[in-house]
């Protein structure tokens, strides 16, 4: 099958099965700038399915890096308000949206930290409104990825350009299936599988989950009447979406103030255009009060330092080390890609989904402007499910699930 070929199938999965376009909606796509010829086809699946009409914004790699080597110092306390006022109308109004995701993961490597931690404090703030809607499944939403020569050179440093190219696209064909002979059919079914493991946790209704492993002795308490999901997902708009493609994991709630121990990362973290490597911290009463990285520290510091809720979780994921992500071999430099090779935390904002009756706080839901993933699970990590009585029942033994009902 040739890359064209592939790269159509990409679109129509984005289109049925990711955001899962609706007759007479509006589609938004994000997207580098890269990806036009993705995009193209992304558009004509939609139209072919219905949509009113597909409207592109197209983000420059190299026009953000020139604010950052350029601009004068007020630029990073500024974002425009304007533009998460405009699509969170658009959503209000039914629309759907799709990310396409690819950037360079080192583009802000050698740029000053505390200027990437102001501009990604302005733009949390200035994209709540949509942050919010999407978090609380106002709309079918997605987000995919296309391979671009920066995201490639930087996972295969090593060899020409066009190849790597070419590794990185054979990679995002595999873990999204579109080698399959049935592409379609298969998402539906791995969708499935996640909601039958989703119903084994929530049966269980474990008080905590207790990670163990090479750097980690964490305990994750869970907030009251959470629940778990994965795959695929029914908005409130009645669509039933795939928000990330790929996706292995299920997740579930956080309590804020009930995590405790210590935990490393499995996986670097890319934030804010920067790498973060080597992350370990200590949990105290919710609350990160320790942090150590071997790169980036002063950029995850930031981060934490977002606003109060910053520090604390608002996701927790279980994902096999087996994962079709895991196998590929590949750290991604992409956290939509490498939270799907291993169990994760993220830090800021709770899900909605993830609350009988959504977010509340009293119950332990977090809230934050920001919600970011990190690696924390491996074949060495071991996950013990932790009931009320305390009595602990192995869910994960070195990465793999070994839950039963």
């Amino acid at each position: 099958m040739t890359r064209d070929k592939k790269l159509g199938r990409l679109a129509e999965i984005a289109v049925k099965i990711g955001v899962n376009v609706q007759k007479g909606q509006e589609l938004i796509v994000n997207a580098p700038i890269e990806a036009q010829e993705l995009v193209r086809r992304i558009a004509e699946h939609a139209y072919r399915a219905g949509a009113t009409l597909v409207v592109p914004f197209f983000a420059d790699d190299a026009t953000q890096r020139a604010r950052y080597l350029h601009a004068g110092d007020e630029s990073f306390d500024f974002a425009p308000a304007w533009m998460g006022e405009a699509m969170a109308k658009a959503i209000g109004n039914g629309a759907a949206m799709l990310t396409v995701v690819g950037s360079d993961p080192m583009l802000l490597a050698d740029c000053d930290p505390a200027r990437i931690g102001r501009a990604q404090r302005a733009a949390a703030a200035a994209m709540k409104p949509v942050r919010n809607l999407l978090s609380g499944f106002a709309t079918n939403w997605s987000i995919l990825s296309f391979a671009t020569p920066a995201w490639a050179r930087a996972i295969f440093p090593d060899i020409a350009e066009g190849e790597a190219v070419a590794k990185l696209w054979d990679a995002i064909f595999a873990v999204t299936r579109v080698d399959l002979p049935d592409p379609i059919e298969a998402w539906r079914d791995h969708a499935a599988s996640l909601l039958d493991r989703c119903g084994i946790l929530n049966n269980k209704r474990f008080a905590a989950l207790h990670f163990r492993g090479p750097g980690t002795d964490l305990r994750v308490g869970l907030a009251e009447n959470h629940l778990w999901a994965g795959g695929a997902i029914e908005a409130c708009n009645g669509v039933v979406c795939l928000p990330n493609m790929p996706t292995e994991e299920v997740f579930s709630m956080p309590h804020k103030n009930n995590v405790e121990g210590i935990v490393s990362a499995t996986k670097p973290l890319v934030y804010g255009g920067v790498l973060i490597e080597g992350i370990s911290v200590r949990f105290e009463a919710g609350r990160i009060v320790e942090v150590h990285a071997s790169k980036g520290e002063d950029v995850f510091k930031s981060l934490i330092d977002t606003d109060e809720g910053a520090s604390r979780l608002g996701e927790v994921a279980l994902v096999p080390d087996a994962s079709p992500v895991s196998r590929a071999g590949l750290i991604f430099r992409n956290t939509l890609f490498d939270e799907n090779a291993a169990s994760h935390i993220a830090l800021g904002q709770a899900l909605a989904l993830n609350m009988k009756g959504g977010c509340d706080a009293a119950q332990g839901a977090n809230e934050s402007m920001i919600h970011v993933d990190w690696m924390i699970g491996s074949a060495q990590i071991d996950v013990d499910g932790i009931a009320a009585s305390g009595t602990a029942e192995p869910v994960m033994r070195a990465g793999a699930f070994v839950i039963r009902n």
